[in-house]
């Protein structure tokens, strides 16, 4: 649900929720609809099956007090070919009915997921600020997984009541005080299942809590290992994971009591019913009250009659988690994206790279303002830096130009445009945006490249690669450019990394470019030949700079000082070192880490005083 602008789970982990949703229920429907048929065959299978479970014993029964009795061979040879057509008929609907179910369960699944996916690439980026990953991913893998089990829970629940049902009927057709008293041990059974049934929820819950720990300490410590390593924290991380992880193992065995005394308790109980049978049923048979077929029959009923109880206690829980992860399956659907686009939102033609921010004011959380009332004009072809210490907004203004979220005053204007007006999709077709920290995907470099372009042709990848000078590192590689990237692009370094994202961009072919830091963790070797891939590839485009290196930007067109989301100043880089005291400061600050050179006594002092209150970046 929603509150107070952002997306938060209202199901804690220590939850689980009713046995029945009906909104949930209702979502799945559409799901199932086109699958109806295939529905109403596994159902009319179920109950195929369950009728032949039920009408066996009879079966028996009747075929030792007419033909075992009665001493026919001839009769007791067409019963028992009787009997196995029977068996095979509850066979064939069994196998027929749990095959369908699977595959009708795995293809909701497979649409569920499916939609979940499209989903989440539609959200804006405001949603993802606000959540962690690791929930996003518990939604579309462990909510789906747990929902798995919906469709063959409600048929076997549906079969179970039945039999109970058909059972009952035949035990009292066959003879009713003997049902009667056979199933008096019924309530004792409800009450133990009642009471277990209280202490397993609390128990199942306490196993969740326990390994959802245990993920999160093995997540954080497997994303964090260089950390850790370099920190020496091993052993005492060791300490905490098993601490976690014994709490987990304590839980699982608690659990692991809980469902062992239940398997017991059903027999004790099923065998307090037979003993009660043997000795009333008996007596009776000896007496000629009670045939001798009849007895077995019912022997075997009291046996059956007591399966589906415990199945329908351990099934509680599972519908409890079943619903409980549909609402939160449901609730992630429901989430609305903040950046849309307007009804018959009109295609962006090709632009020239003309921007426009007027008036721009921006906010996060609502009384912290970002940017401030920002006006700024970016001409078609400029390189434009944008510098100030850390928190300006320099970020923020590239993320607005993307569209990554809306304005909250004013308007940016593409070539005359308010990018609100047009179709996203349209803009970003024409934008290209590269990071501080470069993600490459588990594909081959060649794919890397292309990505959004995956119809380019193998000439194109490889200019592009040329032109940032990627080329040559890539055929080093085993398979050139077909070497499959591990996770994240680790087998690169963070140069070569940073190069194909850049040999990624050229190829988009953009009439706006984006760099967010992106020479920030590069070495001044590699820096110095995207210096010369960018004076070929910002020929004619207009580029927004955001650069944690002041001496990368010294030729940019027009170099934006920002502070505290407003505009202090802006002009080349020798007019802002005479006019502007916020970035001489920065450059020289900056010029100091480089270089290690000691700026003059009078700029030593300023930085000095000013050291407290600036970081560049």
């Amino acid at each position: 649900m929603w509150i107070g602008g952002g997306w938060y789970d209202s199901f804690d982990e220590e939850e689980l929720g009713n046995i029945y949703n009906h909104q949930v229920v209702r979502r799945l429907l559409p799901y199932l609809k086109p699958r109806l048929g295939l529905l109403l065959v596994a159902t009319a299978a179920m109950l195929g099956y369950t009728a032949t479970m039920v009408f066996i014993p009879r079966l028996i029964g009747d075929a030792i007090d007419t033909y075992v009795i009665g001493k026919d061979l001839d009769g007791l040879g067409r019963a028992v070919l009787f009997l196995a057509g029977i068996l095979l008929v509850n066979y064939a609907v069994n196998y027929a009915h749990l095959r369908l179910l699977a595959k009708i369960s795995e293809e909701v699944l497979y649409k569920l997921r499916t939609n979940m996916f499209d989903h989440l690439q539609r959200l804006s980026v405001p949603f993802f600020d606000r959540n962690e990953v690791g929930r996003v991913m518990s939604r579309v893998q462990n909510d789906v997984d747990q929902l798995e089990e919906f469709l063959p829970m409600v048929t076997l629940t549906l079969g179970d009541l039945l039999s109970l049902v058909g059972i009952v009927m035949m035990m009292a057709s066959m003879n009713l005080r003997l049902a009667a008293i056979t199933l008096v041990v019924i309530p004792i059974l409800l009450l133990i299942m009642a009471a277990w049934q209280r202490f397993a929820k609390s128990s199942f819950v306490r196993v969740r809590n326990a390994i959802s720990a245990v993920n999160s300490r093995l997540q954080q410590n497997i994303s964090g290992v260089r950390v850790v390593q370099s920190l020496n924290r091993e052993e005492i991380n060791l300490k905490q994971f098993a601490q976690v992880n014994q709490a987990n193992l304590d839980a699982n065995l608690g659990a692991i009591r809980l469902s062992a005394f239940l398997m017991p308790t059903v027999d004790l109980v099923t065998a307090a019913a037979l003993a009660l049978l043997v000795v009333v049923g008996g007596t009776m048979a000896l007496q000629g009250e009670l045939m001798p077929g009849a007895l077995i029959g019912f022997a075997m009923y009291v046996q059956r009659f007591f399966d589906p109880i415990r199945n329908l206690t351990m099934q509680y829980t599972q519908f409890q988690r079943a619903m409980t992860s549909g609402v939160r399956i449901f609730q992630l659907l429901d989430v609305k994206p903040e950046v849309v686009d307007r009804p018959n939102a009109p295609e962006l033609p090709t632009i020239q790279g003309d921007v426009q921010y007027e008036n721009v004011s921006f906010h996060y959380l609502v009384g912290v303002p970002v940017l401030q009332d920002v006006s700024l004009h970016i001409r078609p072809g400029q390189t434009v830096a944008l510098v100030g210490p850390t928190g300006a907004g320099k970020t923020t203004m590239v993320s607005l130009l993307a569209r990554f979220y809306d304005v909250g005053s004013g308007r940016i204007m593409v070539d005359g445009h308010d990018i609100r007006e047009v179709a996203r999709d349209s803009l970003a077709r024409q934008m290209s945006m590269v990071l501080q920290e470069p993600f490459l995907f588990s594909v081959s470099v060649a794919d890397n490249i292309k990505y959004r372009h995956t119809e380019a042709p193998m000439e194109k990848v490889v200019a592009a690669a040329r032109a940032v000078g990627a080329h040559d590192f890539i055929m080093k590689l085993d398979k050139g450019y077909d070497t499959v990237l591990q996770e994240r692009g680790v087998n690169l370094s963070m140069g070569q990394r940073q190069l194909v994202s850049f040999a990624r961009a050229v190829l988009a072919d953009p009439r706006i470019l984006i760099l967010d830091e992106a020479t920030a963790n590069i070495d001044t070797f590699t820096e110095v030949l995207i210096q010369r891939a960018l004076r070929e590839l910002l020929q004619g485009r207009t580029a927004v700079v955001i650069a944690h290196r002041l001496s990368t930007i010294q030729n940019a067109d027009m170099i934006v000082v920002m502070d505290k989301g407003r505009i202090l100043d802006a002009g080349t880089h020798g007019e802002l070192l005479q006019q502007c005291a916020l970035y001489a400061r920065l450059y020289n600050l900056n010029f100091q880490d480089e270089d290690g050179a000691e700026p003059g006594a009078a700029a030593t002092d300023a930085l000095t005083r000013s050291l407290p209150s600036i970081s560049p970046g």
